[in-house]
Parts: structure tokens; sequence; C-alpha cells
């Protein structure tokens, strides 16, 4: 039977409306016409009348049933916005979050006010963070991740995007030569007994990018050690809710001359500034 883009479009919320919120459902209905299929509002206004090809409603099935499975919309599309570029992603990276836009906001502001010249982004993923501070900055930036695979897309974002990034493979800042610079990282941070309370498209991004041992500080704790031991002049975490104050009093007792968090716009622990 015939089927008009308006008509689709009622059809793709309703269904995904019964595995997902209402309002969510409508959100991501809007992103799949805009982000999947390249259809703006106004070019609805002006064509929605149309038929839909089979294709397209072809491809909106296989998507619907893919994120009914819980897969993230993200992961169905090959890529997500951040701060206003569009970067790929995959199985092997985390999908972007607004929240860490805060952290590559107080790494241009900390890093200006410091008179930095070089930044290394530490457990880069997609690179979403160092290709940020490479296009923004001037500064000689650099990143490092365990996974060849974040790797492999980090360097096809930061060609994408013409940003130049220095990648090594390898632990933290074990691969990264000296001197440093300011250290950025978002490293993994959930508590792995978190984790059957975690909704469920979170199963479908990298374990190893999401949880950390004692209680998901772990990998904080042992970033903070490398950066004094290396004289780092600061290093700034994206961090979980809660943590701050036990990451700030490690860091004190590692030598850090002060260390500070901010908070997200919903008032949790996000963002940990440790300096010289």
């Amino acid at each position: 039977m015939a089927q008009t883009y308006h008509q689709l479009r009622l059809d793709l919320a309703a269904a995904l409306a019964l595995f997902l919120d209402p309002e969510e459902a409508h959100a991501e209905c809007v992103l799949w016409f805009e982000e999947g299929l390249g259809l703006s509002r106004s070019w609805m206004v002006a064509h929605g009348t149309e038929q839909v090809p089979a294709e397209v409603r072809r491809r909106i099935s296989g998507w619907v049933r893919r994120r009914k499975k819980g897969e993230p919309w993200a992961y169905i599309l090959g890529s997500s916005a951040f701060r206003g570029r569009r970067f790929k992603v995959s199985p092997d990276t985390l999908i972007p979050r607004p929240e860490t836009e805060l952290l590559v906001e107080a790494a241009l502001d900390v890093g200006h006010r410091l008179k930095v010249d070089r930044c290394v982004d530490v457990g880069t993923g997609s690179g979403i963070i160092a290709v940020s501070l490479a296009l923004e900055t001037d500064w000689q930036v650099s990143a490092s991740d365990v996974s060849l695979g974040a790797l492999a897309t980090a360097r096809e974002n930061a060609s994408t995007l013409g940003a130049t990034v220095q990648f090594h493979e390898g632990h933290l800042l074990d691969p990264v030569p000296d001197p440093l610079g300011m250290v950025v990282a978002n490293l993994p941070y959930v508590d792995p007994a978190d984790q059957p309370t975690l909704q469920r498209e979170l199963a479908f991004e990298p374990a190893s990018a999401l949880f950390a041992p004692d209680r998901g500080l772990a990998l904080s704790d042992a970033l903070l050690r490398q950066a004094r031991a290396r004289q780092a002049p600061a290093c700034l975490l994206e961090i979980g809710a809660g943590q701050g104050g036990e990451l700030c009093r490690r860091a004190m007792g590692m030598g850090w001359h002060k260390a500070m968090v901010h908070q997200d716009f919903a008032g949790h622990d996000r963002i940990l500034i440790a300096l010289m």
C-alpha cells in the first residue's frame, strides 16, 4: 500500500513509542529523518505528501529492528554530533555525551590561563576531545588509547575533520613522550557493581571504555599519579557523580597543589581539575 512521508513519520513514531518514552520516540523520529534520511523539516513541509520508495521503507524497518533490540541510534547511523561536528563512532568507541563538552570547555579555559602549548588526550576513543582541541587551539595535541579499533576511528575522524593529532597506542601516558603538556581524559569511571542497573543501550558500548575497578576510580587515580610524576601542569578528568570528593583527596595526597570539581547541569560531579 502506498505510504507518504508524513504517514511514515507517524508510523515510525508509533513504532518507537512501543519501547521508548513518547517524547524520546518523537525526538528520535526527527533524528532518523534528518540524520538518517537527510530530510529536513522544511523538506517535509514541501514534500511530505509524496510517496515513500520501497527502499526507504526497508531501510527504516531495518533500523527499527536494530533499535528495538537496544542498539543506540548513533551506532545504527555510524556517527554522532559533538560541538557542531560529526564524528564517526563504532562499537569500539563510546558515543559522545553532552557532558564531555564540559570537559573540553574546561580544558580550553585552563589551558589558556596556563598558556600551555601542548595537550594529551588519554583514552581518546573516537577522538572527540583531541580533535576538538586541535581544531579550536594552536596547541600540539596528542592522544593515546589501548584499543586499536578506537585509534583507527580516532585517526579517521582527525583526517576527515582536518585536525593534526599525534596518536599513540598504549596504556594511559605510557606511550606518550615528554613533555606532556596538559593532560585531559574521559576514562572509564563507572562502578562495575552498577552494571545491572544501567540502561540497556550501554550493553552495546565497549565495557572496557565504561567500567573501572575500585568503584570506578582506578584509572582516574592511576592517571593522576602518572601525570603528577611526569610534572604535567594540569590534569582534567571527566568523572562520575559522587566521585569528586574522593578524587580530590587522592589528588592532594599525590602532591597536586590544587584540586577542584565542576558540576554538570544536573548538579552532579563531572569535571575534576588538578593543578600543579
